[in-house]
């Protein structure tokens, strides 16, 4: 027994020398094995931390506090804590490498004095890469929760030399325009813009007066309390900057920054922000270079103060309730886009002019894109409501294909002069199209430059009959409609708003709003807006489909239309005037084949005519209303006024028509906000 327990102890003995040896080895020893470090993340050996000291190096301090007076560069494969302000003096250079993390872990109340600035004649260099960025973010993730980055440099400013910043007492501002504070590449900065009080915060990145001679380029400025990055004075420009969700202005400048700013996209998905670009003070005439901007949320997108301004190129603008806003009335011609001064009036809803794709490097979790629609459809296609579309020539449904358009898409025709009457949406015989809108969240096709006749808007080709006969060639488009199911469908339509169509192919031929080329009665239309269009509303060309709740407003020509024997019912329409030189209100021609209008208002400011019938065209309409109108029916060819049973009555050409019961205009908030 003794000599057993003796054996287990020498073992034991054995193993432990054994496990000395390998430790000393591993930490730099007199004979280290071939497979030795001292970055085996485990402290062992002689080390005092973990892979530090002793036979090991020293580690590295990886709180950042107080100020740097000599350079220092940092060590990628560790985490930086953040507990207060890092300051780098004048003098000092701070190299951050590819793929550092900094992270702010701030006590509450401690938002406002956790930054890292660097203060005049100091130089940070931020080494980050596509594939391996910087990131400077926050423990808590919420935004506010530090201030950023700051840079203090010696260029000029309105404020003169050494003035003093908003905040951190800050000193800035000189006479050296070319003045270097360093390089940032690939920098992502994450929950930023502490508040000190309602007139002072922080931003993402802060540049006072930093000179032409810093190097910025591939920022990523996400999720920030206050602005995305301001430009307090000075001459610096900068490059591919992806801006999400900060929560005042993405783009800020003031004191007269005349920098450039190219490459840049907005991203705003959250309500409640300010602006995509305020500028303010002094114009510097600064230059950004295509600009992308997009929000899902509505909001401003230019904000000018005082006589700010500047000079834009490749403007791109999605989504946004104003375009530009001059807050104290200083002149447009400050501001010139794309070689003209800025109108308030115009979306300048174009193609985006920075591709979203070059930000992959950011790995966003938001998604907002934009694509490009054009050809024909084949297989049934769904599109996504988060990404907006731009039809840029004809979108054809084929026989046999379904598109489905989800509630709140965006079509905007993106058309070159010369290619209006090119750009259309059409519905083939036999397609299918679904249109899914909602009261509170519309489908909305429009049109780019914003002005009637811009597109060709929809186009439905059924297979009901028409005065044409089978397989008819459409006047537009060489579209063939025509046949002998009346009960055919081509799908759903709700919710819709159409804007800005008419395109006009010659005096005698143009495209509407809606065109219906026979379309029959199995397919659904409801809740439709056409606005502002240089030709009809809606035009009916035969068949038998029946629609409602229709909304019609300073349509050029005639707001309702129809055609080839249409028999269908339109049940309450809502039509408007207010612009002069329209049509009518009402054109039927050609063979009565007595459809119905059910609650028709039309009220114009413009005088004009009302209801107009050709040939020997008619209806049945019951409860009809009219306002503001010269001429109540006119029978243009002296066509019986009997095919024409108003109220149970035949027509009569003076009316007065103005005793039934109004459409309640209130039902088509959803369209005109009002």
């Amino acid at each position: 027994m003794k000599t057993k327990n003796l054996r287990v102890t020498m073992g034991l003995l054995a193993i432990f020398s054994l496990f000395l040896t390998s430790c000393s080895s591993d930490d730099g020893g007199t004979d280290p094995a071939p497979d030795a470090t001292c970055t085996d993340q485990k402290m062992n050996g002689d080390e005092t931390g973990v892979d530090c000291g002793g036979s090991c190096a020293p580690c590295e301090d990886t709180n950042l506090t107080g100020s740097m007076s000599e350079d220092r560069t940092l060590d990628a494969s560790k985490t930086y804590t953040l507990t207060t302000t890092f300051s780098i003096e004048s003098g000092a250079t701070l190299t951050i490498p590819a793929g550092t993390m900094i992270v702010a872990d701030v006590e509450s109340g401690d938002e406002t004095s956790t930054y890292i600035v660097v203060q005049k004649g100091g130089k940070i260099n931020v080494q980050g890469t596509a594939s391996n960025p910087v990131e400077m973010t926050s423990a808590n993730g919420s935004p506010g929760d530090w201030g950023g980055l700051v840079i203090a440099g010696n260029a000029t400013t309105t404020e003169g030399t050494d003035a003093t910043a908003e905040v951190g007492q800050i000193t800035y501002g000189g006479t050296d325009d070319a003045d270097n504070s360093g390089s940032i590449s690939y920098l992502i900065i994450r929950n930023a813009g502490a508040q000190i009080n309602p007139d002072s915060q922080y931003n993402g990145l802060t540049l006072y007066a930093v000179g032409s001679g810093t190097t910025i380029d591939n920022v990523a400025l996400l999720d920030g309390k206050d602005d995305g990055v301001e430009f307090f004075g000075g001459t610096v420009s900068a490059s591919n900057f992806y801006l999400e969700n900060n929560e005042d202005d993405a783009v800020d400048w003031t004191e007269g920054w005349n920098g450039t700013l190219t490459n840049a996209y907005v991203v705003h998905t959250l309500e409640g922000f300010s602006t995509a670009v305020e500028a303010d003070g002094e114009n510097g005439n600064p230059t950004l270079a295509n600009f992308t901007a997009v929000s899902t949320v509505g909001g401003t997108a230019l904000q000018f103060k005082k006589t700010s301004g500047a000079t834009i190129t490749g403007l791109s603008l999605a989504g946004y309730d104003t375009s530009v806003d001059m807050k104290d009335d200083g002149p447009l011609a400050n501001v010139q886009i794309d070689g003209s001064d800025a109108d308030p009036t115009l979306s300048y809803i174009a193609t985006p002019t920075v591709s979203i794709e070059s930000f992959d490097w950011v790995n966003s979790q938001v998604v907002v894109e934009t694509s490009v629609l054009s050809g024909s459809i084949t297989a049934d296609l769904t599109l996504d409501a988060d990404i907006i579309y731009y039809l840029d020539q004809t979108l054809s449904i084929e026989s046999g294909a379904s598109l489905t358009i989800p509630a709140g898409t965006t079509i905007i025709a993106d058309v070159e002069t010369g290619d209006e009457t090119s750009t259309y949406i059409v519905v083939q015989k036999g397609g299918m199209i679904d249109i899914q809108g909602t009261d509170a969240s519309p489908v909305v096709m429009t049109s780019s430059n914003e002005n009637p006749g811009d597109w060709g808007g929809l186009v439905i080709a059924g297979n009901a009959s028409t005065t044409e006969g089978t397989d008819a060639t459409a006047e537009v488009g060489q579209i063939t409609y025509g046949g002998t199911d009346d009960a055919d469908s081509s799908g759903s339509i709700s919710y819709l708003i159409i804007r800005y169509t008419g395109a006009q192919i010659n005096s005698e031929s143009q495209y509407n709003g809606l065109s219906l080329y026979a379309v029959g009665s199995g397919t659904t239309i409801e809740n439709i807006a056409i606005l502002d269009g240089k030709d009809d509303g809606v035009e009916f060309f035969g068949g038998t489909v029946s629609a409602s709740n229709f909304y019609l407003e300073n349509n050029e020509d005639d707001a309702i239309d129809w055609t080839e024997g249409w028999n269908g019912t339109l049940t309450n329409a809502y039509v408007s005037h207010t612009n002069a030189g329209f049509s009518t209100a009402v054109e039927a021609d050609g063979v009565n084949n007595n459809p119905k209008l059910v609650n028709l208002t039309a009220i114009t400011t413009q005088d004009g005519t009302a209801l107009q019938f050709k040939k020997t065209s008619g209806a049945t309409i019951t409860n009809l209303y009219l306002e503001g109108y010269t001429a109540l029916i006119d029978m243009k060819d002296a066509g019986p006024l009997a095919n024409i049973q108003i109220d149970g009555s035949d027509a009569t050409v003076d009316g007065p028509y103005n005793t039934g019961t109004k459409v309640d205009v209130t039902m088509f908030d959803w369209a005109t906000g009002n």
